[in-house]
């Protein structure tokens, strides 16, 4: 498993000593100042936590959207500021926590332990014996709704299977649904539709192995990849009539190839 990521927002002169009390508790510290692309950056690199200086500029910006956006509200935000009287506004504004410069390197391995939602280590391991499982008949069935264009009835598919399945594998029934959802918006011509969908599977992509249960989930990464970036380039106020019909991906078995 990668080294869990902590977005920064901001360069105050507390990075260094943050960055090396990350690394103690096992994470990385990265610089994800500037808009372009925050939420799709934080959902792709699978943030773990987000500190933002809030002397930075239009740092409610940089709280407020993550919160509001389904494929990035789980990601604890904490915003970091000696002004007593912008603690109501940060927290008006999203914030899960704020601290005092001062306070943070007493509280940061604390909040990584508890709210960065780091995947232990037995649930990896009860993933990667889930995934070398077969795939149940009703899973197959859904590949085939799904490959054949039939959005609407693999999304029932795997929404049961999931509901059906309690260990971490779960999250691969999760992972293929939400790409047909976006799918689904992408031949309704719904290009917003289809973005909050394609980001929201991306984050769970993220968290799965290249392949489980003989899935090619690298292969369906990828795919997803694309929709979101041709999405991301459509002007504004444009339509999906224009997008070609070899986007949309299949679900891809790598033991059929």
């Amino acid at each position: 498993m990668d080294t869990p990521l902590i977005a920064l927002i901001g360069s105050p002169p507390w990075a260094d000593e943050t960055a090396r009390l990350a690394e103690a508790a096992g994470c990385r510290l990265r610089d994800f100042g500037g808009r372009s692309g925050y939420l799709a950056r934080l959902a792709d690199q699978q943030a773990a936590l987000i500190l933002i200086d809030a002397r930075y500029p239009e740092w409610q910006h940089f709280t407020t959207s993550p919160k509001v956006n389904a494929a990035t509200r789980r990601i604890p935000v904490v915003v970091v500021s000696d002004d007593e009287d912008l603690t109501l506004e940060a927290y008006s504004a999203g914030a899960d926590l704020v601290l005092s410069p001062a306070d943070l390197p007493i509280r940061l391995a604390g909040i990584i332990a508890d709210s960065a939602r780091l995947q232990p280590e037995e649930v990896a391991a009860r993933l990667a014996d889930q995934c070398d499982e077969p795939l149940p008949e009703r899973a197959l069935e859904g590949i085939e709704q799904f490959n054949s264009g039939e959005y609407y009835h693999q999304h029932d598919s795997f929404e049961a299977l999931w509901m059906e399945e309690s260990g971490p594998v779960r999250e691969l029934y999760r992972a293929i649904l939400q790409v047909g959802i976006a799918y689904f918006q992408v031949t309704r011509h719904n290009p917003r539709g289809a973005h909050k969908m394609i980001l929201r599977s991306i984050q769970w992509l993220n968290m799965l192995p290249d392949m489980c249960r003989g899935v090619d989930l690298a292969r369906l990464r990828v795919d997803a990849m694309r929709l979101r970036d041709t999405l991301e380039s459509l002007p504004e106020g444009a339509d999906l009539t224009e997008i070609p019909d070899d986007l949309l991906g299949k679900v891809h078995l790598i033991e059929a190839e």
